[in-house]
């Protein structure tokens, strides 16, 4: 159904408000009842001084309803993240819709040979500036995973890598329990300080539990360091539908919703009104070839339908959304990014990640991400509706111009488009067809080429003072050091 809460802008509503409060309660079963393995011994010893029941032989931990509740009340409704220039961002709150690329790829789509390969830095690099450039992408993520560091400091050069080429604030994550101690060093850096960087937060960072219903050692510890150094999180949890979760949409929901609550509220005890945002990245198990559809409709529906459940709670909320299971640029990867970055737009999450993401989250192209810009930039002007006021209502031009009579002399009009029309850039073909076959009858994919070649050669992102860039140089090769590695990439 669609609603209009606010204005004239529509909502996109996959359940009822029945529906809504049947999988609250069954999640609430689900945390009290059949309860979350929790590898930490930190984060088990928090549920045991909480008053979790618990069974230490099994590292069952079993959350009682109080104990959600108050968690769901102290999270803040609200969550800023701040540019380097510590000027707001991204505020995500209620149904403000903003977007970033997809995370931790390991692959990148080649732009010369179109073949997929490992990335090194320097590829990234280029990626990262190319996203700065992006007028429709709000964020910077960690969005590739480069091959060309040890894989024990990947976690930590990406970020390097992000916080040298842009000013944007940035989604990340670490891969290991030191990884979030480095980076916060790396941020503060940058920021100015521990208390600047508590103060104008640069990054959010994702804290993965295992579906079904588990929380690694890795991920409940980044998750205690991110609440203890004042670090904003989202809480993410990727369950396969028919695989990691049930087959039916409903159950898997119940079961994302318990593992979510479950973060929100080891959070909330450690430190009550901890930045959390309520997000996810399901996918449907392909039954007859066993991978995981990331764009498949139910996962984009399933995506919408759970942040129902976080506005339901007041939380902020994110989605795995624009990701192709294509493994080029081509009219499935448009038909699946479409589809996944507007009906994300249309339910108000608040941060989407995927734009750019090929092969079912593992692939980041060049040319998908300023197609994606695009797409990102229709949703964006769908979801700001049609003004209707005396102005926009017109009838003292549409009286003024009268029957057989043109707009475009007007001043209303001049004024008006301008504001109204979301112009789309080269990439989006406008042009006549005569005019479309003089400039060589491109087609998007080779026209999203030349768009990134223009801005890899013409924009230059905002450098960083050279103190700061030398220090930061400086904890990037210390961290490479210690791995046997002794100059930057």
């Amino acid at each position: 159904m669609l609603g209009f809460p606010i204005g004239d802008r529509p909502l996109l509503e996959i359940l009822s408000k029945e529906t809504i409060e049947e999988i609250h309660v069954a999640s609430l079963r689900v945390l009290e009842e059949t309860g979350i393995i929790v590898d930490s011994e930190n984060a088990f010893k928090i549920f045991i001084d909480m008053g979790a029941d618990v069974d230490k032989d099994k590292k069952m931990v079993y959350i009682p309803e109080h104990l959600v509740k108050e968690a769901l009340k102290r999270t803040p409704s609200t969550v800023k993240l701040y540019g380097r220039n510590k000027k707001p961002s991204m505020i995500l709150s209620k149904n403000k819709v903003h977007y970033n690329p997809g995370s931790s790829a390991l692959y990148m789509l080649d732009r010369k040979t179109g073949e997929m390969r490992r990335p090194l830095s320097k590829d990234f690099g280029e990626f990262v500036r190319l996203v700065d450039a992006m007028e429709n992408i709000h964020a910077q993520s960690t969005s590739m995973v480069v091959s060309d560091v040890p894989e024990a400091t990947a976690d930590r050069y990406r970020l390097y890598i992000v916080l040298k080429n842009s000013t944007k604030p940035v989604v990340t994550g670490a891969f290991t329990i030191e990884g979030v101690h480095d980076m916060k060093k790396m941020l503060e850096t940058v920021v100015g300080g521990e208390k600047e960087l508590r103060k104008y937060p640069l990054a959010i960072f994702d804290v993965c539990p295992s579906s079904p219903l588990e929380w690694s050692e890795i991920t409940a510890q980044n998750l205690i360091d991110c609440v203890n150094y004042g670090i904003p999180i989202e809480v993410i949890t990727a369950p396969q539908i028919g695989g990691t979760s049930p087959a039916t949409l409903t159950g898997t929901l119940v079961q994302l919703n318990a593992e979510i609550l479950s973060g929100i509220v080891l959070a909330q005890m450690i430190k009550p009104g901890t930045p959390t945002v309520y997000g996810g990245s399901p996918c449907v198990l392909d039954m007859r070839t066993g991978t995981g559809r990331l764009a498949a409709i139910e996962a984009v529906m399933t995506c919408c339908a759970y942040a129902q459940m976080g506005k339901y709670y007041g939380l902020p909320t994110q989605g795995y959304l624009g990701i192709s299971d294509a493994k080029i640029v081509d009219a499935q990867a448009g038909l699946e990014a479409s589809m996944g970055l507007i009906l994300g737009a249309l339910a108000g999450i608040n941060n989407i990640s995927g734009p750019g993401m090929l092969g079912s989250e593992n692939c980041q192209s060049f040319e998908k991400l300023v197609i994606d810009n695009e797409i990102c930039g229709y949703a964006l002007r769908l979801i700001r509706g049609i003004q209707v006021n005396e102005e926009t209502l017109a009838l003292d031009v549409i009286e003024k111009v009268g029957p057989g009579g043109h707009f475009l002399a007007q001043k209303h009009t001049r004024k008006w488009f301008k504001i109204e029309e979301y112009i789309p850039s080269q990439v989006i073909d406008t042009l006549s067809e005569r005019s479309w076959l003089e400039r060589g009858a491109k087609d998007i994919v080779q026209r999203a080429k030349e768009k990134v070649d223009e801005i890899l050669k013409e924009h230059e992102p905002e450098p960083l003072p050279p103190d700061i860039e030398k220090e930061l140089d400086k904890i990037a090769l210390e961290i490479l050091k210690k791995h046997g590695v002794t100059k930057l990439p």
